[in-house]
């Protein structure tokens, strides 16, 4: 199986499944949605088979070996190469497993919908076979897609539900007999909607799918282009020009990609190069891109996957969710490109002299703007509050629309209209932006593979959610535990949450550290926002809220923190950079952004949860306070500062994280009066 002719039978079923996919998927948007119990089992099936075609048993094999002779410069030999094809027959007994559950799910969903919710009918054991076929494959999946520490992650709670009776502390939860023990994990995994076929996976097939198609779609035909070439027009003629340009680039393409890592490895290709040129140190360079590029999974419309299924599990719509992110994404940017303008200004003699720092867009940007719609149709169906699968949908069908008048502007500059160019047109990114029928196959495919990438820790976390909240009492004893260490200390217990989600998104994708975050430290924060602290935390929703856009935005600081910090590391693999090092600069850049959502905590109105002038005099006190500690951190305003002015300026920006009008009025005085001072005090030395 791992000759050519069957890579090539692969490649063939890969096209066949992905047409089902799309078929299976645009049925659900353009004619009708199924039951849950239906809906979600027959996309997981999906995205599984997709992702072990794509991921065979000897991929990890092959990849190593071609690595390997790449990097002596010699040719990869086929006898080597194929040298584990063998273990490729092990797939079939996966396949063989794919079938059962398709077959468990078609005709069983009737019975999980109407006699088993009634109780009137036991589990049998195929119920217990499809529990364990499910979990197996789905593990499998994760260890061959997201690597071995999700899947070793997922598999620790595995046994901690079966072991926990027999464990001390807050891990124990009294235990029941094997068999009432197996009837409640099968039905809480694979019978109900709490496990595997919860919320998370039903909203990967309601939602994650289309707009997952129409960033590929988005990006494909020309839109993520014209998003980093206006950021970097608009920064072109300042000091630090490719550094402003990464954070404007990066910002504008994070609204519609949602991904750290897409973001570095799309924008980063271009403004760190640029960065290097002028003197930026490799890693600093990096480090630059990889915080910018973060930021790009809180800010709206499109944040990161986890914003979604967030709207789904406090049952408001994703609008609502999104308008929440506006204010702290564009605080993050704001501290973020504080920050760059003042490390430039502060390393300004360093840079190289002579060299051209302007920064080259090839194609002109005006002409192309109508490549925006898309985006902007996307926004406007959100806004009104239509279903976020039909706003995916009149995405993508605007992006066909664009294509259309790129064909149009293509063949008006070639002169000649030749029926191959629809086909085949020999595509370059300097020429022109029409996508052929090639580019928009090659698009169904990327986004039929990214959407199953996404549903697979979709699925498997609602194994970890299941097991804390369905089969185990770890929620309650880890939230009583929180609780009396921070007793009433809001602040302590934040600092705990804080912690512990970075730690779960160093080791975990967003959406499983967000997922994860939400049962374990959401019920340790939710009691602590009392009326006391702002008047708006009598509406439960704005609780719910706060507390889980708090998880939700620690879970991805998560990907510039140290020692795991994937965007942080592709980074420095762009750069040429040390990894290490290249992440221990971007946390420390990143340090402006972890004030955010600290005040927001303290003050709802940051997240639009509030009056007019609530939100105004939030918004300006979150701002300033982003600002002081931006330039805390880069330790230059107008000359370079010492220790004790970068203690005072920290001071003066955490004043500021309360919403009391005393300690933000003690804060302002302390900042301004000492950035007055540190600017006399460059000026007096410039004139000397």
């Amino acid at each position: 199986m791992g000759n050519e002719k069957s890579m090539k039978i692969r490649k063939y079923i890969m096209v066949i499944v992905t047409v089902i996919f799309f078929v299976y998927q645009m049925y659900l948007a353009l004619v009708k949605q199924l039951t849950p119990m239906l809906q979600g089992p027959l996309h997981l099936v999906l995205a599984l088979t997709l992702a072990y075609l794509y991921n065979p048993a000897d991929k990890k094999y092959r990849k190593k070996v071609t690595k390997a002779a790449e990097a002596k410069g010699e040719k990869v030999d086929p006898a080597v190469l194929n040298k584990r094809a063998w273990m490729n027959w092990l797939d079939v007994f996966i396949y063989v497993g794919l079938a059962y559950m398709l077959w468990y799910v078609i005709s069983r969903y009737e019975y999980l919908s109407t006699q088993f919710v009634m109780n009137i009918s036991p589990v049998e054991t195929i119920d217990n076979v499809m529990m364990v076929v499910t979990i197996v494959l789905l593990l499998i999946a994760v260890y061959r897609t997201l690597g071995a520490v999700l899947a070793g992650f997922i598999l620790l709670f595995i046994v901690y539900a079966w072991t926990a009776p027999y464990l001390p502390g807050i891990l124990y939860t009294r235990g029941k007999s094997f068999t009432s023990f197996l009837k409640q994990f099968t039905t809480g995994m694979v019978m109900t909607q709490s496990g595997v076929f919860g919320t998370p996976l039903y909203t990967s097939a309601s939602t994650l799918f289309y707009f997952i198609v129409f960033g590929a779609f988005f990006s494909a035909f020309g839109g993520g282009q014209l998003l980093i070439d206006v950021g970097m027009k608009f920064s072109n003629k300042s000091s630090g020009a490719p550094a402003k340009a990464a954070v404007i680039s990066s910002g504008l393409m994070g609204m519609i990609s949602g991904s750290a890592v897409a973001n570095v490895a799309t924008t980063g290709v271009m403004t760190i190069p640029m960065m290097k040129k002028i003197g930026y140190e490799p890693e600093e360079a990096g480090a630059v891109e990889a915080v910018a590029s973060t930021g790009g999974q809180i800010m709206p419309p499109i944040m990161g996957v986890g914003a979604f299924i967030m709207a789904e599990m406090l049952g408001i719509q994703y609008s609502k969710v999104a308008a929440a992110a506006i204010i702290p994404a564009v605080a993050y940017y704001f501290a973020v490109f504080v920050l760059v303008d003042r490390v430039a200004a502060k390393h300004a003699n360093d840079f190289n002299k002579g060299v051209d720092a302007s920064i080259k867009v090839k194609r002109p940007v005006l002409s192309r703007l109508y490549l925006l719609l898309p985006a902007i149709v996307l926004v406007v169906y959100i806004v009104r509050g239509a279903s976020l699968m039909r706003a995916g949908m009149m995405g993508i069908f605007f992006c066909l629309i664009c294509d259309v008048v790129s064909l149009i502007l293509y063949v008006k500059k070639k002169g000649s209209f030749n029926l191959m160019d629809i086909v085949s047109s020999d595509k370059k990114v300097e020429d022109h932006d029409f996508v052929d029928l090639k580019g928009i196959w090659s698009c169904c495919m990327d986004g039929a593979k990214q959407a199953a990438e996404i549903a697979i820790p979709t699925a498997a976390c609602g194994i970890i959610i299941n097991v804390v909240t369905g089969q185990t009492s770890l929620a309650t004893n880890l939230a009583g535990v929180i609780s009396g260490l921070g007793t009433s200390n809001l602040m302590l217990a934040m600092l705990i949450a804080m912690v512990g989600c970075m730690l779960l998104g160093m080791a975990l994708p967003t959406v499983a550290a967000y997922l994860v975050g939400v049962i374990l430290f959401v019920p340790c924060i939710r009691p602590l926002l009392t009326p006391e602290i702002a008047a708006a935390y009598s509406d439960p929703n704005t609780v719910n809220l706060c507390a889980n856009m708090f998880v939700f935005y620690f879970g991805i600081m998560a990907q510039i923190t140290p020692p795991v910090c994937v965007a942080s590391y592709t980074a420095a693999g762009i750069a040429d950079g040390n990894a290490m090092k290249t992440g221990l600069k971007g946390f420390f850049f990143a340090l402006t952004g972890f004030l955010v959502p600290f005040v927001f905590i303290y003050n709802p109105a940051i997240l639009l949860q509030g009056s007019v002038t609530e939100i105004a005099l939030g918004t300006a006190m979150l701002l300033a306070g982003c600002f002081f500690l931006a330039v805390t951190v880069s330790g230059f305003f107008g000359a370079k500062m010492n220790n004790v002015e970068r203690i005072i300026l920290l001071v003066a920006a955490f004043c500021l994280i309360s919403p009391e009008i005393i300690t933000s009025i003690i804060g302002i005085i302390l900042g301004i009066v000492l950035l007055v001072l540190n600017t006399a005090r460059g000026k007096k030395a410039a004139a000397a």
